[in-house]
């Protein structure tokens, strides 16, 4: 706003004996002798003050005057005229106004009035400034608000208790809109914060901090993320909160955690296949001898630990045909009994040595089930096995016992039911049980027999329902089409829902 002051009067001599007096206080001053033409006077000027006598002789310039002050709204208005018609004036103008004064003006009334009038012009022009710093910003947060909701990654804010107070989008489609909840319990679904946690570390020590971790969506599904942390300070540079940045690299790892199975499996068979071939060497020289001797006891006992090595030697070569995916599941109709019974030889010793009942039940009556007997005995047997470790891993009570249920549900499914009451999982352990490598047993497990046989399950059409509490035990419930018939019309169902 420039420091210029309209004076509108009928009175010229009056009009320039004002003009002559503000400019001695460095005001430029216009003059025009009605407010008619000075509507001409502010189409090229931006007056900052308008002094006005709007009582003109022939007739007031009211309507007019107030004309220009809807077309200079932020130019200060004072008014002055003669004390007979000051009240009349004042009712017309009210607060169009910022001033009135009496004629004849006093110099110390019309100095109060401009120096009131600058005051506000300043601070309008300040506000104005502000404004604009105000809009300025805005702009800046809605663009810093726009990047941060649209980077391609889990981004969270938490504070000192690990209590999320930010979240991206990305972050609230896939685990949800909560703000004040714990990551850990977001993530994890842990009830206490997870070890070597990184923003824990930030805090401590105000350095970014990477690591990998597995993570739970709201729809359940798993995601291998590459976290990293990074310190917010206050004006004082203290740590307030830590930004946890965590990208999806679960594709990644997939693709990697297939190629490095491969690579465990085939290190870790190689020895077992020189034990076995040793073995196998040592049953040919066995019946070798016991066919020079004519021994037919010995060459009988030689030619059974051919037999088995041979056998051992298979399997394994399917697991390797397994995981390269190279190898279909070979269909063959089963007795149901014939399978449990090999599955007890294999299960009951164990139980036994460790003091565990082992309970079996299944249907009276003959039935036979179509699967792969090599790959379906073994997924069962792998989690029985399981049942085992967690019964003789609880130290907290006993006895201790496994239950092995079979039976019919429906018209087309046969069910395995496997339940214990050994230490039982936290929701951490449930989730994360059928992941690639994963192992609640430490150095003893290789994180492969769970999630073999849960892809076995899964390849026969099977479905699988996991229960379990700490300190419990735990049920599992694998439920597979009697036939492959049963498999193809289940399948088509499913297509047409």
């Amino acid at each position: 706003m420039s420091g210029i002051i309209l004076i509108i009067d009928h009175d010229m001599e009056l009009a320039q004996a004002l003009a002559v007096y503000l400019e001695r206080q460095k005001f430029e001053v216009r003059l025009a002798d009605s407010a008619k033409n000075a509507l001409d006077i502010i189409k090229h000027l931006n007056p900052a003050i308008i002094l006005a006598d709007p009582n003109g002789p022939a007739f007031p310039d009211f309507d007019v005057l107030r004309q220009i002050k809807s077309l200079k709204p932020h130019s200060r208005l004072i008014i002055y005229s003669m004390p007979d018609v000051l009240e009349k004036t004042m009712d017309f103008f009210q607060t169009d106004a910022s001033d009135y004064i009496k004629k004849p003006v006093s110099s110390i009334e019309l100095d109060l009035c401009l120096k009131k009038a600058k005051k506000w012009l300043a601070m309008e022009e300040k506000l104005e400034n502000n404004s604009r710093e105000i809009k300025d910003l805005k702009n800046a947060q809605a663009l810093l608000q726009q990047l941060f909701d649209e980077v391609p990654c889990y981004i969270t804010v938490q504070d000192k208790n690990y209590r999320i107070t930010a979240t991206n989008r990305l972050f609230k489609r896939d685990f949800g809109h909560e703000i004040g909840e714990f990551c850990y319990k977001i993530y994890k679904h842990r009830s206490a914060p997870c070890t070597d946690c990184p923003v824990a570390a930030t805090f401590k020590d105000g350095r970014r901090h990477q690591t990998e971790e597995v993570v739970t969506s709201k729809s359940g599904e798993q995601y291998h993320v590459l976290t990293w942390t990074a310190p917010i300070r206050n004006e004082a540079n203290q740590i307030t909160q830590v930004m946890e940045m965590a990208t999806n690299i679960t594709q990644i790892r997939q693709l990697q955690d297939h190629l490095t199975s491969l690579g465990l499996m085939l290190g870790s068979m190689s020895h077992g296949i020189k034990g076995m071939l040793t073995a196998l060497d040592g049953g040919i020289y066995l019946m070798e001898t016991g066919i020079k001797r004519q021994d037919p006891e010995r060459t009988s006992r030689a030619f059974e630990q051919v037999r088995e090595m041979v056998e051992r030697i298979r399997k394994m070569v399917l697991d390797i045909l397994y995981f390269t995916k190279s190898r279909k599941l070979e269909y063959q109709e089963i007795d149901l009994q014939e399978l449990v019974r090999s599955i007890t030889e294999i299960i009951k010793p164990s139980a036994s040595r460790h003091g565990i009942e082992f309970d079996i039940s299944s249907p009276p009556f003959p039935l036979c089930i179509e699967v792969d007997p090599d790959w379906f005995r073994s997924a069962l047997v792998n989690f029985l096995e399981n049942a085992v470790d967690a019964c003789s891993s609880d130290t907290a009570k006993d006895p201790h016992y496994i239950k092995f249920n079979i039976y019919l549900k429906g018209s087309d499914h046969v069910c395995f039911e496997i339940r214990d009451n050994g230490m039982g999982m936290d929701q951490e352990t449930r989730e994360k049980m059928f992941t690639l490598f994963f192992s609640s047993k430490g150095s003893k497990g290789t994180g492969l027999g769970l999630f073999i046989s849960n892809h076995v399950i899964r390849q026969h059409g099977g479905t699988l329902v996991v229960e379990s509490e700490v300190k419990t035990g735990s049920r599992f419930e694998i439920c597979i089409p009697q036939t492959r018939a049963a498999i193809k019309i289940n399948t088509e169902l499913h297509l047409i829902s």
